[in-house]
């Protein structure tokens, strides 16, 4: 069962400028601040900031639903038409993460903590 979109994490080239950008625009200091990932959590939403994310084939943000069960929820939707574009990896912390296509070419990621 998913808890809904609650990670954005937007794919950039330069962390430092797209960091300090964010922290104004969002009002927030990050909560992390590392040279492979800055996180803001602006009430239950994080945004987070990947510099290798364009390495990994982003084109823009992707919004990660929370669940269980991220294996789970990944053949859930390629059993119902999505493609992977990720298959589960740990993305750090015990953190599962999975990535799928919607026939239209829309992304949606699973996330599970």
């Amino acid at each position: 069962m998913s808890q809904g979109i609650k990670t954005i994490i937007v794919p950039v080239r330069d962390l430092a400028a797209a960091s300090a950008l964010y922290r104004s625009v969002l009002g927030v200091a990050p909560y992390a601040d590392e040279p492979y990932y800055v996180g803001f959590q602006v009430g239950d939403q994080e945004i987070g900031l990947d510099p290798n994310g364009h390495d990994h084939g982003m084109t823009g943000p992707v919004g990660y639903c929370h669940v269980a069960d991220a294996a789970a929820a990944l053949r859930q939707a390629v059993d119902a038409g999505w493609r992977t574009r990720q298959g589960v990896k740990d993305v750090g912390g015990g953190q599962l993460a999975a990535v799928v296509e919607d026939p239209s070419g829309n992304v949606l990621g699973f996330l599970q903590r």
